[in-house]
Parts: C-alpha cells; structure tokens; sequence
C-alpha cells in the first residue's frame, strides 16, 4: 500500500468536496480517499499494482475538478502568498459588491424607506409613468454585481449541468431566476405601455426582483470572505512551524562557504551553523561546541550543550558558538518536515462526526433542489401566485448552503491540531482530537522548567 497526497483545484463548498472523495474511492485499488477543503488537497491510500497516482489525478478531473502531486516545497514558498492574493481579491469584490447594492437597494425600497424613516424618494424612479426607468436602472446597477461575482454562475452551472451540483449551483439558480423574472417584467411593463393598461405596469413594476438578486450573491459573499479568513487563519499554525526551516543555509564546498537554499542541501553535505541561526536539516556535529535551543522540538525550556559527534535537529536554534554539522537527514526526512507533515495529516483526517457531516453533504444539494421545485409547484396549485410561488422557491434555494455544515468540523479539527503544534503537543488523527474528552487522566514526563527543576 502506498500513501500519496494530491492538491485538488476547484473545490468551493462540502458538496464538492463529498464529489471528489466519492470518485476517488471509486477507482480500483484504492483504499481510501479523505479530502480537505480547507487546504485543497487530499491523502489517498491505493495500492500501486493496481492503480496509481495518474489514474487517481484522471478520476477527478472526470469528476469536473482539478488535480496534481503535492508539491512541498512549492507549498511552503507559496502557501502564505496564495491566502493573501486570495483574502485581498475577495475583499475587494465584497466591497464593490457593497458599492453596487446599496444605490440597488434604495431605488428599489425609496418607497418603503420613505414610509419607514422618512428618506427622500428620488422623482425620476417613483410611480408609474417611471416603471420603465426603475426597473432598467436596477438592472443596470445589478450588471455588475452580477460580473464581480460570475463565479458563482460558471462553477455553479457547471456542476449542475455534470449531475454534480454544489452550493454555487443553488446561488446560480436562485439569482438566475430573480434576473430572468426582472427582465420578464421589464417586457411586461414596456407591453403595458404600448397597449396603454395601466394595470399591466403597476403590476409587473412591483414584481421587480433584480435586488433581491444582488443580496443573494453579495450575502453570500460576505459568506465567502469570512469563510477565507477562517481558512487563512486556521492555516497560521501550520505557516508558523514551516517558518521554523530557514530558507538559506550556509554550506562548505572546497574549503569555501557558499550560501545555498535550503532545497539545494544534500545528504552528507558540510554546513557552517553561526551563533543565531536556526539548523536548517538534522544532522551530527563535526567540529564546535554549542548549547542549543531545542525548545521548539522537544519543549525543553533549557538550552542543550552539543559537541563533536552529538546529534542535531532541524528547527532548533544554535545559542552561542559556532559549529559545523554533517547533514544526515534533508527535504521531507527532516524533523520539523515530519511534525509538518503529522500535523497536515491530522488536519486532513476525518473525525467520525465529520464523516457524517460529508455523508449529509453530497445528497445535501440536490434534495434542496427537489424541495425548491416542490416549494414553487405546491404553492402554484394551491392558487398562490406565480410570484409568491417562485419567491418561496428561490427562498428556499438562498438560504440552504451546506458550507457551514461541512467547514464548521474541518475549521475546528485544524485549529484545534494547529494550536496544540505551536504548543509542542502532536495529535495524531483526528479521531484521537475528538476522543480527547472522554480522558480523565494525563500523565506527563519529567523535563525541566526554566529554572533548571
């Protein structure tokens, strides 16, 4: 058997998330598959003379997503840049989206916040010989809303289309139809006009749902941004202990010191560690003698002496002199890359309760879209209007994300695992996390405190 991690591209919600894991436990030889939304990617357990890694990357991409190895290094170069470029462009189209809605808002509600509080109503959008200006300028408002947040409609159509809907299929459906009725209406009220049935327009220019569009989409960005500063967040931990390994080490070659990156080390390789410096890879002690601080790695508050022969760990700091160590263990052999990757596979370990929570997820979607459909025919047989019925309907579609459902014990297994990391505490699974409360015992090993006891 053989354990191999993969970053997954295009995953937005849980439902989605459940979609992969299902394809993948799907192909031939694979054991399991546990998926993490947080950090886009997924561990899987396959036998390789059955299948291997490209059959695993082509059963997601059938399945409409993206896939490739994960590429360490390259993820802990890129990982806090990525959450920053991502946190900042999403901030930016919450606050555009923000811009747009509420001129939105006010010309659609002037009346109401005129009956209510006494705002101003504004002559030109008011009555119904302006129908044709107040619904047209709502929907030239909503355009670009609409724009900004187009990826709710791409992703959300595209699963949908594929038979795989996700939370972005039921947004795309519900501000599809409020925008599709808009226009409707505009015809409406523009037929009104043009055979003079003043009932026609008073009608259809009360049935304008273009705002109702643009709170749906910005609502749930808002959702989306704070969904981002949750995953970036939880994200910290796992930064703060890949920024233990420094980036540069110094390396002798020749009897000269050359500064090399610490992806360029080599096992065997000599490297000069001065007072100050974090040791970059494990390795033994050549020439020197030092007292190191190994507190990041064993929670020893007192500095360890090291001399020829003794044996040194990636992460530590070197306190005072200057030594020279033979490297014996480089990449992801090192310590810290180990307790890195300890701390990434709990993360992406399933609780049982998550397991539950993913179950519900993947027939999450598509029931709401069923009771959506039943919403909107029930209340049309029962003589309700068209309107009434297809407001009940999108009503539904809005306000069932299954985001919440599937994020919520994902965010808290990560910070949960992150937190006892930065702590020096190490769990295992996160099934070990969840099992935590039912101990009533703990016992620790003697290590002394800073005053030496």
């Amino acid at each position: 058997m053989r354990k191999e991690r993969f970053d997954v591209q295009g995953m937005t919600c849980s439902s989605c998330q459940a979609h992969v894991e299902k394809a993948v436990n799907k192909v031939e030889g694979v054991k399991s598959a546990n998926v993490n939304l947080l950090l886009n990617n997924m561990i899987v357990d396959f036998d390789e003379s059955i299948t291997n890694s490209n059959k695993i990357i082509e059963a997601v991409v059938k399945a409409g997503y993206g896939a490739s190895l994960y590429n360490d290094t390259k993820k802990n170069n890129s990982r806090q840049e990525n959450q920053d470029i991502q946190m900042k462009s999403m901030k930016n189209r919450l606050i555009l989206s923000i811009c747009f809605l509420i001129p939105l808002m006010y010309i659609a509600m002037q009346h109401m916040l005129n009956e209510w509080i006494g705002m101003p109503v504004i002559p030109i959008f008011h009555g119904s010989k302006n129908a044709i200006t107040f619904a047209f300028t709502q929907l030239l408002i909503l355009l670009p809303i609409v724009y900004l947040n187009r990826s709710y409609f791409v992703v959300g159509f595209k699963r949908l289309f594929t038979g795989k809907p996700n939370m972005d299929s039921l947004i795309a459906i519900g501000a599809s139809a409020s925008i599709i009725y808009g226009i409707f209406s505009i015809y409406m009220i523009g037929y009104g006009f043009g055979t003079s049935s003043l009932p026609i327009v008073e009608k259809y220019s009360k049935d304008i749902y273009f705002e109702s569009a643009g709170m749906i989409l910005t609502l749930v960005t808002i959702g989306k941004y704070l969904e981002t500063r949750s995953k970036s967040k939880t994200s910290d931990s796992i930064s703060k202990l890949i920024n233990l390994i420094p980036k540069t080490a110094i390396a002798i070659r020749d009897k000269k010191e050359f500064e090399i990156n610490v992806e360029d080390i080599n096992k065997g390789d000599i490297l000069l560690i001065k007072p100050g410096m974090v040791i970059p890879v494990d390795g033994e002690v050549i020439e020197g003698n030092t007292w190191i601080d190994e507190s990041s790695i064993t929670g020893e508050s007192m500095p360890v002496e090291k001399n020829n022969g003794s044996k040194v760990t990636s992460g530590t700091i070197n306190k005072n002199g200057a030594i020279k160590i033979k490297a014996t263990k480089v990449g992801e052999d090192t310590t810290i890359s180990q307790i890195i990757k300890l701390v990434e596979e709990a993360a992406n370990s399933k609780a049982p309760i998550a397991r539950i929570a993913d179950k519900v997820s993947g027939i999450f979607v598509p029931t709401v879209i069923i009771i959506a459909i039943l919403t909107f025919l029930v209340w049309l047989l029962t003589g309700q209007s068209f309107e009434f019925a297809l407001t009940s309907g999108i009503a539904v579609l809005v306000i069932s994300c299954p985001c919440a459902l599937g994020l919520a014990t994902p965010v808290a297994i990560m910070v949960g695992t992150g937190k006892a990391a930065e702590h020096g505490i190490l769990i295992k699974s996160a099934e070990s996390l969840e099992m935590l409360h039912l101990i009533d015992t703990v016992i620790f090993d003697k290590t002394r405190d800073n005053y030496g006891r």
